[in-house]
């Protein structure tokens, strides 16, 4: 089984993903540190984001058994990585890594900006998780304070609005739902109540697949 949960950032959805993995007994791969990834190499080589070679070179050599998610998670990184995957060449360099992931028995829940409309089109069942913009900076800013990170909520909210913007207008794969996912706003929900709707639209789905 192939899970597909998309959506922009602080929506939940990577909690929401692990959570999912764990219920089924699936692999997870969060394909947001992919892109991170790259972006830390190439900032730590001294070059801007947007440098297309030196982009597409970190992302042909990504190996994510050496990720330290602490690093990636920083700030400068965060942001160069939507630009970063914005480079077609760099999306073409981790499209068959995210593919080759997904086909791994049992199966895989990918969570991302793509999955349901590019990396895994043919899903079991695609969530599209979502929430305002208001309620993920609040819970963006909680996340960096647990980790000893001091931070603005109305600067955290102007650096969400600026990477929604920036996803959703990119020409190589933008965010987007695909047409067949299941939308879930979780901004009145906690994580708890998220993943029992979560797990009804995947029984939901699975039963009527059976049926069919």
């Amino acid at each position: 089984m192939i899970i597909a949960i998309d959506g922009p950032a602080a929506s939940g959805k990577g909690t929401l993903a692990r959570r999912i993995a764990a219920h089924y007994g699936l692999h997870h791969l969060d394909t947001g540190l992919l892109y991170r990834a790259v972006a830390k190499a190439v900032l730590d080589a001294g070059y801007p984001a947007d440098d297309v070679a030196r982009a597409s070179a970190a992302a042909a050599a990504i190996d994510p058994e050496k990720f330290d998610e602490n690093a990636l998670k920083a700030h400068a990184v965060s942001e160069a990585s939507s630009v970063v995957a914005a480079i077609p060449q760099v999306r073409k360099a981790l499209l068959d890594y995210q593919r080759a992931f997904a086909a791994r028995p049992p199966g895989a829940v990918l969570d991302g900006r793509d999955i349901g409309t590019v990396i895994a089109p043919g899903a079991d069942v695609k969530l599209f998780v979502t929430a305002s913009p208001q309620i993920r900076a609040a819970r963006r800013v909680a996340e960096l304070k647990a980790r000893g990170v001091a931070a603005d909520e109305r600067d955290v909210l102007a650096d969400l609005l600026r990477r929604d913007e920036r996803d959703s207008a990119r020409a190589a794969a933008p965010l987007k739902p695909a047409p067949d996912a299941h939308l879930l706003d979780t901004t009145l929900l906690d994580i708890d109540a998220a993943f029992r709707a979560a797990v009804a639209i995947i029984e939901a789905a699975r039963t009527g697949r059976k049926r069919g």
